[in-house]
């Protein structure tokens, strides 16, 4: 998770950098209510987390901590810059063969991936009648850490696993003129073959224009965030979703 975090910081930092003559930036952060649903199941062979059973989700919310932030520069060739961080957890039971042995019974498990987004991406309507449109790829960095618990015999086991995911990114908004309220929907996209991931997010945001130069803001919304994988030997179907809401700053 560190490694994720200072990948997110460096991005925003070499941006900055980079583009001393940005006009505009956007942060903001806040909490997501979750809701983790699904499985994993894993037939054959041990696999990157050593599974050879089935791992299922006791859906239990939990909320977890997000961060996002964002440059506009006026170099056109040259994309602007996105970075999000969030983390999605989970509970849930693991039955089945787990670094080679034999479960006596449902293990409790625990499911995390932290993740982190770095989208270039180029405006291709900036605010033009109340509409902005953006459009990029997003590199999803992600950590996937494992941990299934002691049970009977078998003393419990952990694997952390680190990934890079490509993603298609499309952002759209509409500011209510005259008014500090907008409305504003992204999604991240990939699928090839059986598999298909996708981070969806519709959110209302109101800008305060009581302080010079910075203005404060605040942002409620939903999201959802689907993995679904299916090689023959793994089934991956874990599904993310809930309410988000926090604060943001535009300066």
């Amino acid at each position: 998770m560190k490694k994720i975090v200072y990948a997110f910081l460096t991005a925003s930092v070499l941006t900055v950098t980079s583009n001393a003559d940005f006009t505009r930036i956007e942060m903001g952060g806040g909490i997501w209510q979750q809701k983790p649903k699904g499985y994993i199941t894993r037939t054959d062979g041990s696999g990157a987390l050593n599974l050879n059973g089935t791992y299922t989700s006791d859906e239990k919310s939990s909320n977890q901590f997000y961060l996002w932030a964002y440059i506009k520069h006026p170099v056109p060739i040259v994309p602007n810059l996105r970075a999000e961080y969030v983390s999605v957890s989970d509970e849930g039971k693991t039955t089945g063969k787990v670094n080679g042995v034999t479960l006596p019974g449902d293990a409790p498990s625990k499911f995390k991936v932290t993740q982190a987004d770095i989208i270039p991406y180029y405006n291709i309507l900036d605010n033009t009648f109340w509409i902005t449109l953006d459009l990029g790829i997003d590199i999803k960095l992600t950590q996937t850490k494992a941990d299934v618990g002691a049970i009977g015999t078998f003393n419990g086991y952990s694997k952390t696993v680190n990934a890079a995911i490509p993603l298609v990114y499309l952002r759209g908004r509409v500011q209510i003129p005259s008014t500090g309220l907008g409305v504003e929907s992204d999604i991240k996209y990939v699928t090839y073959g059986k598999n298909t991931v996708y981070d969806v997010r519709a959110k209302v945001d109101y800008t305060f224009d009581f302080i010079p130069v910075l203005n404060p803001g605040v942002e409620l919304g939903y999201r959802v965030l689907q993995l679904k994988v299916d090689d023959g030997s793994t089934q991956v179907d874990l599904k993310y979703s809930g309410v988000y809401g926090g604060v943001m700053l535009r300066f």
